[in-house]
């Protein structure tokens, strides 16, 4: 697909059909993630794989009840991992932040090209997610990807005119 294709059928979606996503796609995702630049190249951040109900249920719980969450095919759960970091300064969580989000959205755009579907997850208990995934000291949840086939098709919203979000100096 064309670069610019891609962008314009990224949508945010919040309604899955009940088909799982083949191993291969899958796979696909998570190399694509893998290939996302990060500072210093440290990849400071890990990611939680959660397929089975149980473990859907419960993280939809953590994101305040978004049940759609639980409909998805799969979870992938984006954790900044800061004892993988070559350099530990006072923007070592700043890098890991942002490494797990260039990720997270290098992993959606995957997903739309094999033509599935998705929406980034920021709203969520910290505290609920750390006990799912078992997280420890210096690995805290950044972004949760439900991913599957779509069973909607949202409408394309509507986007500030340049002029108005770019500042020019």
């Amino acid at each position: 697909m064309d670069f610019w294709q891609l962008i314009e059928k990224r949508r945010s979606t919040r309604s899955f059909l009940p088909k799982p996503v083949e191993p291969e796609k899958l796979e696909k995702i998570l190399q694509a993630a893998n290939k996302a630049p990060s500072a210093r190249n440290n990849q400071s951040y890990r990611i939680f794989v959660l397929e089975k109900e149980k473990e859907k249920k419960k993280l939809a719980e953590a994101c305040m009840g978004q049940e759609f969450i639980g409909q998805a095919s799969v979870c992938l759960v984006f954790a900044t991992w800061i004892e993988d970091t070559s350099v530990i300064s006072e923007k070592s969580n700043f890098y890991a932040q942002l490494d797990a989000t260039i990720a997270c959205y290098q992993a959606w755009l995957a997903a739309v090209d094999l033509d599935l579907s998705g929406v980034w997850i920021g709203a969520y208990r910290d505290e609920d997610i750390i006990e799912l995934l078992d997280l420890q000291f210096g690995q805290r949840p950044v972004a949760v990807l439900p991913l599957g086939y779509a069973s909607e098709k949202p409408s394309v919203k509507e986007r500030m005119l340049l002029e108005n979000l770019v500042i020019k100096k």
